[in-house]
This record gives C-alpha cells, sequence and structure tokens, in this order.
C-alpha cells in the first residue's frame, strides 16, 4: 500500500460540507469509496468510486492492497461510533472529521453538552438501555430504523421514565433538515426519517434508589420469613463479587431479583443474567425490573438448565440450587471469566460443606464469611432486636492464570 489514505467526514449537505482543502483531497485521488448516498454527492467525479458493502473487513483487504491515492468517506465524525476506530487499527489513515450529528442537534437545541451521556443503539439491541438512562439529566442517542424514536419512547415508557422530553433531529445540516421537541407519549404514534439523533432531556425528578434498597420496596412473596436476599446479606455478596461498570453478572435462583437488580445499576455497561424456577417468583422479578428501571435477562427455568445461553461470567451470585448445587458450580467454575467471582449464599451446613467441598474440587480458593444479622424491633415504648437467619456468605475464586 503506497498510496495515502484519508478518511473524510462528510455532513448530509454534501459537498457545501466540506473544507476546500477535503475538497482538493478528493480531487486528487484515484479513488473515492463510501455510501451509496455519500458517493451521489460527487457526480462528477473523475477517478474509481467504490461502494462499502460486504462488512468493513472487505474494505480493509481492498485498502491494504491498494497502491492508489485514496479517500473514504464517511458521515459526522468518523470516531464517534463510526468506521474511523476501526479502520485505523488496520491501515495508516489520516481522518479529517466534519461535525458529529450530536454536535448538530445540541447546538440546534441550544444546549450544553459536556456532561451528555453518549450513548448508540444503532445495529444493537436495547437490552439495558433502561439503566443508562436512568437518573442522567441529559442522553444523546444515535438510533437506525429499528431503534427509531417512537421505539425509543415506546421503550422508555415501559420503565415509567416520563420526567424525560425527547428531542428529534432529522436530516441535520441537510435540506430536509427537521427539529422537534416532543413528549415521549407525542412520540410514540409519529414517524421520523431514518437520519435522526434522539436527545432525552429531563424536566423533573424521577425516583432514585442507592445502594442496599429496602426488601419492603421489592414486589415479592411473602411467606413466614420472606423469600429475599435481605438487604443486609445482599449487600455483603455484592461486595464480595467485586462487580464492575461493565462486569458479566449471572444471578442463579434470582426469585425476586434483588440481586441482579442491584447488580444492573452497578454494572451499567455490563450485562446481567438471571434465571428463577418459580413461575410466581419469575414474574414478580419481572414486575421489580420495571420498577426498579433494570433491563437485564431474566428466564424461567431451573438451573443448570439455560445456562448455556448465558455469556461467560465475570461475576456469579448463587442465591438458591434447588438441590442441584454441584451441576450448577462445576458449570459456574468452567465458565468463569478470568479473575472472577462466585459468590453462594448457604443457609444450612450440609450445602456449606457440599459448596466448599465443590469449589475446592474444581481448584477454587474459599473464604466464608458468616453473618449474623439483628434488627432493631419496637417494643411498646422500648426496642428489642429480632434476628434473621444465619447466613453462610462463600466466595470462591480461581485467580489469573490459574484458569
Amino acid at each position: 500500500m503506497k498510496g495515502n489514505i484519508k478518511l473524510i467526514g462528510i455532513g448530509d449537505e454534501g459537498r457545501a460540507s466540506l473544507l476546500p482543502l477535503y475538497e482538493t483531497f478528493i480531487k486528487q485521488s484515484d479513488v473515492l469509496v463510501g455510501g451509496e448516498r455519500q458517493l451521489k454527492f460527487f457526480p462528477d467525479y473523475s477517478g474509481e468510486k467504490v461502494v462499502i458493502k460486504g462488512g468493513l473487513k472487505n474494505l480493509v483487504d481492498m485498502l491494504q492492497s491498494e497502491e492508489r491515492e485514496v479517500v473514504v468517506l464517511a458521515s459526522g465524525d468518523p470516531l464517534f461510533y463510526g468506521i474511523g476506530g476501526y479502520l485505523s487499527k488496520k491501515v495508516d489513515v489520516s481522518i479529517y472529521p466534519y461535525l458529529s450529528s450530536i454536535q448538530l442537534a445540541f447546538s440546534r437545541m441550544g444546549e450544553k453538552w459536556q456532561n451528555a451521556k453518549l450513548l448508540s443503539v444503532h445495529g444493537r439491541d436495547m437490552l439495558g438501555l433502561a439503566q443508562k438512562i436512568d437518573g442522567e439529566d441529559l442522553v444523546a442517542i444515535l438510533t437506525d430504523e429499528k431503534n427509531s424514536p417512537s421505539e425509543i419512547a415506546k421503550y422508555l415508557l415501559s420503565f415509567n421514565m416520563t420526567e424525560y422530553e425527547i428531542f428529534i433531529g432529522e436530516h441535520l445540516g441537510g435540506e430536509e433538515e427537521r427539529c422537534r421537541t416532543l413528549t415521549l407519549e407525542e412520540v410514540t404514534d409519529t414517524e421520523f426519517a431514518s437520519l435522526n439523533i434522539v436527545i432525552l432531556k429531563r424536566m423533573k425528578k424521577g425516583p432514585s434508589w442507592s445502594f442496599g434498597i429496602h426488601d419492603e420496596e421489592f414486589i415479592q412473596r411473602k411467606p413466614e420469613k420472606g423469600l429475599i436476599t435481605k438487604k443486609e446479606i445482599r449487600t455483603l455478596s455484592l461486595g464480595a463479587l467485586g462487580l464492575k461498570k461493565d462486569s458479566i453478572v449471572w444471578d442463579i435462583g434470582t426469585c425476586t431479583g434483588s440481586v441482579a437488580i442491584e447488580a444492573a445499576r452497578i454494572a451499567k455497561d455490563g450485562k446481567v443474567f438471571a434465571i428463577e424456577k418459580n413461575e410466581g417468583d419469575y414474574q414478580n422479578c419481572l414486575e421489580n425490573m420495571k420498577k426498579f428501571r433494570t433491563d437485564f435477562t431474566v428466564i424461567h427455568d431451573k438451573a443448570p438448565n439455560g445456562l448455556e445461553t448465558f455469556d461467560n461470567p465475570d461475576a456469579v451470585f448463587i442465591g438458591g440450587t434447588a438441590g442441584g448445587m454441584k451441576n450448577i458450580l462445576k458449570q459456574c467454575c468452567e465458565r468463569l471469566n478470568e479473575g472472577g467471582q462466585i459468590v453462594l449464599n448457604a443457609v444450612t451446613i450440609e450445602n456449606l460443606g457440599e459448596a466448599v467441598s465443590t469449589f475446592k474440587e474444581n481448584g477454587y480458593s474459599v473464604d466464608i464469611t458468616l453473618a449474623q444479622v439483628s434488627r432493631s424491633k419496637p417494643i411498646l415504648n422500648l426496642t428489642r432486636f429480632d434476628a434473621l437467619n444465619p447466613i453462610y456468605i462463600i466466595s470462591a475464586r480461581r485467580e489469573e492464570g490459574e484458569k
């Protein structure tokens, strides 16, 4: 590859968005590469035109073997959810950005955006979007035809995020530019151009929860002792998991979903997978997900069935095994990513013994905490303490490089 490759950002207005220097680069090039819409802006181009299709690997293969001067056109800023980041790692390329759609949208709103949350659902699933958005004042979202403004609005309304209004900028910078600010309800029944950007602006305070959500806030079955990982045990267990912002987490025997929900609020850029065998608890988990604005994968099945559909985890919480502990732990130990952590809560010494021996059989080191918690309870004008069931918190870890 002897020729120099230039990657030039271009706006929806086409050639009018280019600096004179960029026009010169294009005129002097031998090959002009881009999408069909972008190449149409240059009907008088004298060199060879190449339409990007068949994936970026094909483009890289072509560029690596090309000896002529090449210009690649990309929308807006090629380094903002564009092809620039990928190409720059594969070939020697000089990048000349245009204004990103995000910049144009905020300028049309007259809003400062240095503190905005920037997200993309372009070519991606919206799963997990709720916890990324919740609590943010300004959120910009790159869309596509499937994940349109109306679908985003419906999604947010399903989590009752009514504190947001939505700005939609269509064909920003082009002749067909149109900008509107609407309520979420108005957006659900409105059609928009495929080229658009969405910005959410929080107009009022929404609900909020700190780490260690009170047990009473969760929708749950309530037998005598309550089927939920109690707040005190939950916070200790989540601390033992060592979650990061991008962790992939499993919650086995999720019940109300309390651990999975708090994990999703910590690992906002990661993924959470949960499994529950009881139909009633599974439905409660789904309702709690909506209430606490978390969106993760939860399946109705009895572990270890279904675990094969989950991504390999960085952290695993096991709240219940329903008699299948050995097979469940075997799968967890085999699938856990390097440096990961497994935390199991046990009530009986029999389960404690089986868990410890199984972890050691699989080459894991084990730490055990016996948590004995009592909560204050009024009695007439006095206060006494009411003890919760003692819980063994078993933490198992395979150190990096031992897998």
